[in-house]
């Protein structure tokens, strides 16, 4: 956002992902479901990116499109300066391996016939060759980066609480050193007491290896605490992009404001703002016209519901909203 970040490891352009459904009582119609409809972003090197906003805004589809799970109905991906969609199969290869997941359920990620030694040692036997002696020397490295003992190699999944797995997980994703992490909400399926451990993790990894991470979650107070820039998503497209500091405690987009006032404060000595986020998500079959979050705005004008916001420069970051044109 400003001209001296450093070059953008992962950048997104227009990223667009449609769904086609078939509709009527023989499935003659086919509509189409804008999962994520022309979104940008971009993530620098050892920095992390807060992917936020409601169930059903697009932030999963956005991660399996990073991940190249699903291929996008249009747009750009590109991972040092390349285009990921037209890579080759051995490039392809090497960007799987450069960026990793950890989802949100540990348990059903997780293998529950392998022991946590197999579990974490399998991405180096499908992409390396390496000997025995070598994988069993990482794997007791990679337990011991995320605080677990070298006995938990010898346990299965089930013999460990959730936090534990969730650090089986993470060890796993770190198995190929990669330098992007997606984040598909890591720790909604834990205890609370349990999650700020794990976030406490992350930040220490990113810090000690350098690595990125795509966050994703609807958790804002993880969001603001992981994140050093947030993209706000609503109904595919995002509304506010900003630094974290910026966005989590002085939000300028409608939908933003009502996100964190509905959230636990994250500063204590600053008022609560008065936003409510009343109604529901509409259906991303058919969005509403112009700005779509203006059925549910407490500041919505005429024009909102016919002209479509684009975002622009407001207060150090960017805001889709006829509030600041």
């Amino acid at each position: 956002m400003t001209a001296d970040r450093p070059r953008a490891l992962l950048e997104v352009a227009g990223l667009t992902k449609h769904f086609p459904v078939r509709q009527g009582l023989l499935g003659l119609h086919t509509a189409m479901v804008r999962a994520v409809d022309g979104i940008s972003f971009d993530i620098a090197p050892g920095t992390t990116l807060g992917l936020v906003g409601e169930s059903g805004c697009g932030k999963t589809t956005t991660s399996k499109m990073v991940l190249g799970l699903e291929r996008p109905t249009a747009g750009a991906i590109r991972w040092d300066g390349e285009d990921v969609l037209t890579l080759g199969r051995e490039a392809m290869r090497r960007y799987r391996r450069a960026v990793q997941a950890v989802f949100q359920d540990p348990y059903a990620s997780l293998d529950p016939r392998m022991r946590v030694g197999t579990i974490v040692a399998e991405p180096i036997v499908i992409n390396e060759r390496a000997s025995a002696a070598e994988r069993r020397r990482r794997v007791m490295e990679l337990l011991g980066l995320v605080g677990l003992p070298e006995r938990a190699a010898t346990l299965f999944p089930h013999e460990f609480s959730g936090g534990q797995r969730q650090r089986v997980a993470i060890a796993r994703a770190l198995a190929l050193s990669p330098r992007l992490v997606v984040l598909d909400e890591p720790v909604s399926a834990l205890d609370v007491s349990i999650r700020a451990q794990i976030l406490n993790l992350l930040r220490d990894l990113q810090a000690r290896l350098g690595v990125s991470y795509l966050f994703i979650a609807h958790d804002l107070a993880a969001v603001a605490h992981m994140s050093h820039t947030i993209a706000v998503m609503y109904l595919g497209k995002i509304v506010e992009w900003g630094d974290a500091d910026a966005v989590s405690l002085s939000p300028r987009h409608p939908y933003t404001q009502a996100l964190f006032a509905a959230a636990l404060p994250i500063d204590l000595d600053s008022p609560a703002p008065d936003a409510v986020l009343a109604g529901e998500v509409p259906s991303p079959l058919d969005p509403p016209g112009g700005c779509r979050f203006h059925p549910r705005c407490p500041h919505a004008m005429a024009r909102c519901a016919t002209e479509e916001p684009v975002l622009r420069a407001e207060d150090n970051r960017l805001v889709a909203c006829h509030l600041y044109d």
